[in-house]
């Protein structure tokens, strides 16, 4: 099994499931990717955590040992409720569900995109991103 496929099944997960299927899964991960796009890069969700009081957290996502884990509280606090209604409601979910799948797929996805631990930019993260949502995508 890929790390594609378990961000997938994670994904399902904690949308309840096959809840709103293959498609709310897309979309979640099409807001991920938007999201950091809209962040400045994984640099700039850095800082925004970094800001937030949890930028230990994000450092582990981005480094090479073991992700550690984000409460929904936490998550909510650093990117702000507003951020997460509005993706919650790009994907088509209530902004709790969004929040759960959040911390779950968030800390794989930047996991994923920063294999040798460090944070892609420009061309380098657009091409990532394309690469994990067309996986995803098939």
């Amino acid at each position: 099994m890929s790390l594609l496929d378990l961000v997938g099944q994670v994904a399902g997960a904690a949308l309840g499931g096959n809840a709103g299927g293959g498609d709310t899964q897309s979309a979640l991960m099409s807001a991920v990717g938007g999201m950091l796009t809209q962040q400045g890069g994984i640099e700039g969700l850095m800082q925004q955590f970094q800001n937030g009081g949890a930028g230990d957290l994000m450092q582990s996502w981005v480094g090479t040992g073991q992700n550690l884990p984000i409460s929904p509280e936490m998550l909510t606090s650093v990117l702000g409720g507003e951020q997460v209604a509005a993706l919650a409601q790009q994907v088509g979910i209530p902004p709790e569900m969004a929040t759960t799948a959040l911390t779950q797929v968030l800390p794989m996805v930047i996991d994923q995109l920063t294999p040798n631990g460090t944070a892609p930019t420009g061309d380098a993260l657009q091409s990532g991103l394309g690469a994990l949502l067309g996986g995803f995508l098939k």
